[in-house]
């Protein structure tokens, strides 16, 4: 994929879900939700301050995040469909072990 997200903008692949329940029962396509966790694929330079002044993301490629149901705008890019949205629209990131 080729796309350079503008300023504070992120660009997030979709994380797929598991199918079945932990009981083991399958959910069908149509009972699921999108899933609001993702993964970043790329990442803009930063938010521009008043002074002109660029803050960079606390986000980084490779992330594994957490968003909100309705957060960003989803597009078609080389045939993948990807969200683009602003940092503050990210919940928070996940880290796997960690406590």
């Amino acid at each position: 994929m080729s796309f350079k997200p503008l300023h504070d903008r992120i660009a997030v692949e979709r994380v797929a879900e598991e199918e079945k329940t932990k009981g083991g029962i399958i959910i069908p396509d149509t009972a699921k939700e999108k899933p609001s966790e993702g993964k970043v694929i790329a990442v803009g330079p930063g938010a521009r301050s008043k002074d002109g002044k660029v803050t960079p993301l606390d986000v980084k490629v490779g992330d594994r995040i957490l968003f909100g149901k309705w957060s960003g705008t989803e597009v078609t890019i080389d045939g993948s469909k990807i969200l683009i949205m602003q940092e503050s629209d990210v919940l928070g990131i996940v880290t796997a072990g960690k406590k």
